[in-house]
């Protein structure tokens, strides 16, 4: 063999492994992720990313994930959307039913996975959900019978409770559960006051006609604008003395007295697998939408102390998780 065949003959072997990265870089998925608040929501976000690496994939290696945060504006997440649609990604992660609005009046045609959407159907996410239709599916929240269960831990957290206050939005999920809880309290024994909050500059007012009321305790329906701003309605139930039950655990974590609710960081590694099916061909017209089969009950012992209540044993023996 002449030096020009030896150095061709090098060249061709050294190309085999080079068209196998080649090849191997071509395979990389990217998706996207839109998010209302990342800073908020880092241990759903790690949930979902620990998903994906149990389903083989490896952030940087055969996936590639583009974040969009709003920040907590979400006003910015329709241009948020177009950026991850211009960006040409496979699929989008979108938490609940505003993101995955945005994401889908962006786009008719790249597939988007919600995480917890409270009412798909109704928020017009989906035909229905057993045959989403369209380019949008996913996991859904939405358990209204569970508001009677959050209303009868209240009782039994705070006896002798007579008016609960219910903190909802107007136009979101809560809207959907007024009546459950209304049939809720019959047995119960208890009034309801219905506060409403349409964004957070209405919620000094509704803590203050709470008060005014006599509230002797309190129960927020779910939302997005509402666990963006769990932090300072933990607060201000705090400040005026209201033992709360909520609707996911990330308020107790917060400080919260209660929650009783789906396990939203288990709806985002159960995401994944909807992202894996996508990725190998799947139509989320043909992937029903999930809903939620795991509750958890979690208590805030220190926050019972510092309210000057005792949790009865026969709440904490069924709580899956008690903080301090």
């Amino acid at each position: 063999m002449n030096r020009r065949e030896t150095i061709i003959a090098l060249v061709a072997l050294g190309g085999v492994p080079l068209a196998a990265e080649a090849q191997q870089a071509a395979k990389i998925a990217r998706i996207g992720y839109l998010s209302s608040s990342l800073a908020d929501g880092l241990h759903t976000t790690e949930a979902f990313r620990q998903g994906l690496r149990d389903l083989g994939y490896v952030d940087g290696r055969n996936v590639a994930i583009e974040y969009r945060d709003a920040e907590g504006k979400l006003e910015r997440l329709p241009a948020l959307a177009a950026e991850l649609v211009a960006l040409k990604v496979d699929v989008i992660l979108a938490a609940g039913s505003l993101l995955a609005l945005a994401a889908k009046q962006a786009t008719k045609t790249i597939p988007i996975v919600f995480a917890a959407a409270p009412d798909p159907v109704t928020d017009g996410l989906v035909t229905s959900l057993a045959r989403p239709g369209g380019n949008v599916t996913g996991l859904s929240n939405l358990a209204p019978e569970l508001v009677g269960k959050r209303l009868e831990l209240l009782t039994q957290a705070v006896p002798g409770v007579s008016r609960i206050a219910v903190l909802w939005q107007p136009g979101g999920a809560g809207e959907r559960t007024l009546q459950a809880a209304e049939a809720a309290t019959r047995p119960l024994g208890v009034r309801l006051q219905f506060v409403e909050a349409r964004g957070p500059d209405d919620f000094d007012r509704a803590f203050s006609d709470m008060t005014s009321a006599r509230a002797g305790a309190l129960t927020v329906f779910g939302g997005a604008m509402f666990l963006n701003e769990r932090r300072r309605l933990v607060d201000l139930a705090a400040k005026n003395r209201l033992p709360a039950v909520y609707v996911v655990r990330e308020y107790v974590d917060a400080g919260g007295l209660m929650s009783y609710g789906p396990n939203i960081a288990d709806n985002y590694r159960r995401a994944a697998t909807y992202v894996d099916k996508i990725l190998k061909g799947a139509k989320p017209a043909d992937l029903p939408v999930e809903q939620p089969t795991k509750f958890e009950l979690i208590v805030n012992l220190k926050t019972a102390k510092s309210l000057g209540l005792t949790i009865p044993q026969s709440v904490l023996l069924r709580a899956d998780k008690v903080i301090g």
